[in-house]
């Protein structure tokens, strides 16, 4: 019998290993990537006071198309850099969440660049 592997239990092992040495402070918060199949999200973490700050997902009523997508993606990276900087945020630590650095991903942080995020 062939079992397979649990991807989503290999990622958490991977989120918790990155998160042990990044963290969001007021200064330079954390910018948390989440990936499902159909939706892609976003959020701007403080974690010294543990609040969100802005957040921007594909399951907003704003937001029309497919989530599942590069192109949503990019667009979520762009709004989330908009209301980051009309929060006053121009520098943040990327967290992929144990995602791989690829694909939608990818997309989501170049759009959050061309919006004028640094990291």
């Amino acid at each position: 019998m062939v079992s397979r592997k649990d991807t989503n239990k290999a990622r958490l092992k991977r989120h918790k290993r990155v998160r042990a040495h990044i963290s969001g402070t007021p200064e330079r918060p954390r910018l948390c990537v989440y990936r499902s199949n159909m939706n892609i999200s976003a959020q701007i973490i403080d974690d010294v006071s543990g609040v969100t700050l802005v957040s921007a997902s594909t399951l907003e009523k704003a937001f029309e198309g497919n989530g599942s997508n590069k192109t949503a993606a990019r667009e979520i990276g762009k709004r989330i850099a908009e209301k980051a900087r009309e929060a006053g945020i121009e520098n943040v630590v990327f967290d992929r969440g144990g995602y791989l650095y690829h694909g939608r991903v990818l997309e989501l942080a170049e759009g959050a660049r061309e919006g004028g995020l640094k990291f």
